[in-house]
């Protein structure tokens, strides 16, 4: 221990400062950005690639994508393993990134349709290779995201000394910062991207250049964090205080199995039949552990919803009429920091009020999505249900007697069924006659409209050509604009706010000192169960009305909550300091010191690490 400590702090002496800060921070930091920036520039326009590129129906492209987010929250926890237990933070990182990186650049390359689009038409001709492509590339990226998502905060963290806890603050609240940045940054830039039109032999919505520059940033993050190697203080591994609860609950439940009979005598708590192995300290903090655990079992439910913001919601806004520009924003990305500013009744209470407030949101999605329905009846009609977007009918008539197109007989009737949102929202017509004569008509498109176009028999070329020409308008245009979906994101975001940001602190606070890490780790489960159970519901696919499924979820919940609220109120707050002070007395004092020593900068770090990826989603959907 004292050469450990000798070591570290002839290094630190040599390590670079500026103003009292290790100058290896801003390597971290720089990292940090990119890595966010990365990470949501590919998740914000995913379910689109998922239904546009590859061709798969809403529910499908709602199943993949929930699979992907679950994946990213399971890893973690592999991530810690890895790094606590054999590699060290450093190393963990660095595989992980490269990991990550290639995985980017996979994802990238399988958007490219002139790869397999043989005949240049601009469709590929052999999609299972694109499908396979993006499937290998999330799966790395799952890997790489969720695996470094404990590490990366922890590691900055290491750069500190005991005495600088002035300095470690101001890097994690600049750390957070960064981590917003890049994620409402790329939030905001990757979808203007996709909308752009590229290709080599046809030219088609930019796919690869919206999952490009994301890789490009990921290359940079590898890059940045490498070039610090120099100026890290790196610790060695000291193994994982979540595989020793997770043995020390294995043992407890297996010494019960094999005393299940009456002739031993009952003890207080299940998790005493460990104290053969086990001390009374740690069995005493596997107990804290456990009952906070034990109140994490409703919230799932709340993520099932938080997380269809980018699925469901944003499909649901690609049927509105987007007056944006080419890309769907998300209404939430500013509103996070403004509304956290004050703390009402007791954490468990606020965490029930945030759920109420995300089935609040569902409610007013299903609402607006009964108006999209009514409003976009006609689409259905004339593209099939659900199987375009976009719809421009346009009839060419001679009869100048003709008032609609159901009375005229058209020469020729033009169909515009298109998957994403046109950046022009015109028709360009040319009338030819035999002689090479021409007329140019421009005719300005509604969303969602259909048109009949009369031409009269007294019809002539010149300059005047189109004094004559008619547009008659059968359906109008699309009311709904996307702008409606702001009600929806606030109720989401202030249900956030309030159920997300006050649980981590409820579960930092109800942790022992050197188990905080395991209840983020718990914390990060239920994520990942939230998104499993959407995908469940996407693939039954029971309903036949998407409102109807927002309605279900909203019901989900508001049950949910009425759970968690009586759980709420049978929980008693606990004082893990005290309780812990209790047991080291009990303790002989070199124990007391290895017992507490695995805490500190690591669990600190990694909570804090954990509160920004868990609210970098929702914080600028951050």
């Amino acid at each position: 221990m004292a050469d450990k400590e000798e070591q570290r702090t002839k290094k630190t002496k040599n390590s670079p400062s500026c103003l009292g800060y290790p100058v290896s921070i801003f390597f971290i930091v720089v990292n940090e950005f990119c890595e966010r920036f990365s990470y949501y520039g590919m998740k914000a326009v995913l379910v689109l690639y998922f239904k546009y590129f590859i061709g798969w129906d809403n529910d499908l492209s709602t199943t993949i994508y929930h699979t992907f987010v679950a994946l990213c929250y399971l890893t973690p926890i592999l991530g810690a393993i890895i790094a606590d237990s054999w590699l060290g933070k450093f190393k963990a990182i660095v595989y992980l990134s490269i990991v990550y990186t290639i995985g980017q650049v996979i994802m990238a390359i399988s958007a490219i349709h002139d790869i397999t689009d043989t005949n240049r038409d601009g469709t590929p001709d052999n999609m299972t290779f694109h499908t396979a492509m993006s499937m290998l590339g999330l799966m790395l990226i799952a890997l790489g995201t969720g695996g470094i998502k404990p590490c990366v905060a922890a590691f900055g963290g290491d750069q500190f000394e005991e005495h600088q806890e002035k300095q470690r603050s101001t890097f994690f609240s600049i750390f957070y910062l960064s981590i917003n940045a890049g994620s409402l940054l790329s939030t905001l830039i990757t979808p203007i991207l996709r909308a752009q039109e590229c290709g080599i032999y046809s030219k088609q919505s930019c796919f690869p250049l919206a999952f490009g520059v994301p890789a490009a940033l990921m290359v940079v993050a590898l890059i940045v964090f490498i070039a610090g190697h120099s100026m890290y203080i790196m610790e060695s591994p000291k193994g994982n205080i979540l595989l020793r609860v997770m043995k020390c609950i294995g043992f407890a439940i297996k010494n019960r199995f094999n005393h299940r009979s009456q002739q031993h005598p009952k003890r207080e708590h299940w998790m005493d039949w460990a104290e053969e192995k086990y001390d009374k300290l740690l069995i005493a903090q596997v107990k804290m552990v456990l009952k906070v655990l034990f109140l994490y079992i409703p919230l799932p439910m709340f993520w099932a919803l938080f997380d269809q913001q980018g699925s469901r919601w944003t499909l649901q806004a690609t049927t509105m009429d987007g007056n944006f520009g080419a890309f769907i924003i998300q209404p939430d990305q500013m509103q996070v920091r403004l509304i956290y500013t004050t703390r009402f009744a007791l954490p468990l209470r606020r965490m029930t009020v945030g759920m109420l407030l995300a089935a609040l949101a569902f409610v007013a999605a299903a609402l607006l999505q009964i108006q999209i329905d009514v409003s976009n009846r006609y689409l259905d009609w004339f593209c099939g249900p659900g199987s375009h977007i976009y719809i421009y009918r346009i009839a060419i008539c001679r009869d100048e007697n003709c008032k609609a197109r159901k009375q005229c007989k058209p020469i020729a009737r033009l169909l515009f069924c298109t998957d994403l949102i046109p950046s022009l929202l015109r028709a360009n017509f040319t009338i030819v006659n035999e002689e090479g004569q021409t007329c140019h008509y421009i005719l300005q498109l509604g969303f969602g409209s259909s048109y009949t176009v009369l031409i009269p028999s007294t019809f002539s070329f010149g300059e005047s050509c189109t004094e004559n020409i008619k547009a008659i308008q059968d359906i109008e245009p699309n009311g709904i604009h996307m702008a409606w979906q702001v009600i929806q994101y606030f109720l989401m975001t202030c249900g956030e706010v309030v159920f997300s940001v006050t649980g981590l602190d409820f579960s930092y606070a109800q942790a022992p000192s050197n188990m905080k890490s395991v209840l983020q780790a718990g914390w990060l489960l239920t994520v990942a169960v939230g998104n499993i159970i959407v995908l469940i519901v996407a693939e039954a696919g029971s309903l036949p009305d998407q409102w109807a499924e927002y309605v279900l979820f909203a019901s989900l919940l508001v049950a949910v909550s009425i759970i968690f609220a009586v759980m709420a109120y049978f929980y008693t707050y606990m004082d893990p300091m005290e309780i812990e002070a209790k047991f080291m007395d009990l303790e002989p004092e070199e124990k007391k010191r290895k017992e507490l020593g695995m805490t500190t900068k690591d669990n600190l770090a990694y909570v804090n690490n954990e509160t920004s990826n868990n609210t970098d989603d929702k914080q600028t959907k951050i």
